[in-house]
């Protein structure tokens, strides 16, 4: 029986998954993998259809984004679902050592995976913010203890992930997943990264790192106006829109976050101390990260 499924969101990457599902499938713990294609115009869906069809495949008619997520999981029927992109490949082992991990610690929502980014293999920018997080956690962590993951990169608890409503409709896609951390951590559930867990990430040439960062800035935004006490989240906006370019791009960004601002509002629940607690042991760590510079 298998513990743990792979879940894979895709949108007009057609060639680019294909490699990635012929790695992910050849895994000598290889999962079930359930794959949401966001309406590609390029082919993906009956391609996969037609070279891969032990994949589970669901054709959403519109780009749910980061929400394709939240469709596969409800699809598994496993405790736990592992994050895998369109262009990241889980190693050969990691699967296994993810299920080993969670089940041994039943208060560990996920796991996150130390990224080495193709073709040079060199560590990405985020690593040393993960391997040297400061924030506090107990001591039967496997690895260090994180308020922050990258879905690509992490496998998780299924009964957490739903606990929390899976990611937020509202942010779509672009650092959707701080939201979903600080919920995590709001119920009392741990996060952590493990430095054996080896995942292999080629960065597509097709991504729009434009409206990429409009959508990180935005989604930010709206994050720490959620979430966090006022005076942290004034200071940490300024910090987030000082490091971006003054351009068009992040002008919509701003706009765009101003506009969600009556539904921010009314959904604005502030983390507990505990986890603010934290958030302010990172904030340093996340000011010198060349990781969280909204460039592009």
């Amino acid at each position: 029986m298998h513990r743990i499924t792979v879940v894979i969101i895709t949108r007009d990457r057609r060639d680019q998954l294909l490699e990635t599902l012929a790695k992910m499938t050849a895994l000598p713990d290889a999962a079930p993998i359930i794959l949401v294609d966001n309406a590609s115009t390029d082919g993906t869906a009956d391609a996969v259809a037609a070279e891969y069809p032990e994949v589970e495949l669901i054709r959403s008619t519109r780009n749910l984004g980061a929400i394709g997520r939240n469709l596969a999981v409800r699809r598994a029927r496993t405790p736990y679902v592992a994050f895998c992109d369109d262009d990241t490949r889980w190693q050969p082992g990691v699967l296994t050592r993810a299920v080993t991990l969670l089940d041994r610690w039943p208060g560990l929502a996920s796991v996150t995976g130390r990224c080495l980014v193709e073709p040079d293999l060199a560590e990405d920018p985020i690593t040393p913010e993960l391997r040297d997080s400061p924030v506090t956690g107990p001591g039967w962590l496997p690895g260090p203890a994180l308020l922050g993951v990258m879905a690509g990169l992490s496998a998780f608890r299924v009964s957490a992930f739903t606990q929390v409503g899976g990611f937020s409709s509202r942010m779509w896609l672009g650092g959707e997943e701080e939201l979903l951390a600080l919920d995590l951590a709001a119920l009392g559930w741990w996060m952590c990264w493990v430095e054996d867990m080896v995942i292999h990430h080629a960065p597509s040439r097709t991504r729009d790192a434009r409206r990429r960062r409009q959508l990180g800035i935005r989604n930010t935004l709206w994050t720490l106006w959620l979430r966090r006490p006022l005076r942290s989240a004034l200071r940490r906006s300024a910090a987030v829109l000082r490091s971006a370019p003054a351009d068009l791009a992040t002008a919509g960004a701003v706009a765009a976050a101003l506009r969600g601002l009556p539904w921010v509002l009314r959904e604005r629940r502030v983390v507990p101390t505990r986890v603010e607690a934290g958030l302010l042991l990172l904030e340093e760590s996340q000011r010198r990260s060349t990781a969280r510079r909204y460039v592009g």
